[in-house]
């Protein structure tokens, strides 16, 4: 007899209606269902300071820009995600009030604890997305932009230069860096005197 545990399969439907009265948000995978942790300071202003930009930017046409609250599926993955901040410009998610389906545009705030993931696994769920033009990374620790774009080759990674500019092509959007970064205070480095 196994000592370990079991872990109970969740199909989507109960994870939806478990998710619509749950005090905090989970993410889905596979029949699996992983609790969220919070944000550091910079996280959360460096996304803001992202959805922000492109709230702007979108305004009066048919894209619409969501923040962490809502909910991502990729139906290939059996996933549901909540991006830091995502893009979706079809008539068929802005028809549907709790979750979205067809992101053009992904952007993740990297952490010490989800970098990892957010480069691994979870962009690997995310290309399973066929309307997904863009996925980009920033980083929370320092000043790092990265932007990887579908080609019919593959992903490509366009990194970002410090004093160059965001570019998204799907929503013919770009920003400096300093935009991104406002407002941010980096923690010192490890080991740094002051």
């Amino acid at each position: 007899m196994s000592n370990l545990a079991e872990v109970p399969f969740i199909t989507a439907d109960d994870y939806l209606a478990g998710e619509a009265r749950s005090p905090i948000k989970h993410e889905y995978v596979a029949g699996e269902v992983f609790a969220m942790a919070g944000a550091s300071e910079e996280h959360v202003t460096i996304a803001g300071n992202v959805f922000a930009l492109l709230r702007a930017h979108v305004r009066g046409g048919p894209c619409r820009v969501y923040i962490a609250d809502m909910k991502l599926r990729v139906e290939r993955a059996r996933a549901f995600f909540y991006p830091d901040v995502f893009v979706t410009c079809e008539a068929a998610d802005a028809a549907e009030p709790t979750v979205k389906a067809r992101a053009r545009v992904v952007v993740e705030v990297l952490s010490e604890s989800t970098e990892a993931y957010d480069r691994g696994a979870k962009f690997a769920s995310y290309r399973e997305l066929p309307t997904l033009e863009e996925y980009v990374l920033i980083d929370s620790r320092s000043r790092c932009v990265e932007v990887f774009r579908r080609h019919p080759e593959g992903w490509m990674l366009h990194p970002v230069p410090d004093d160059g500019r965001l570019n998204l092509a799907p929503l013919e959007f770009d920003c400096t860096l300093d935009a991104i970064y406002e407002d941010v205070r980096f923690a010192p480095a490890a080991g740094a005197q002051g």
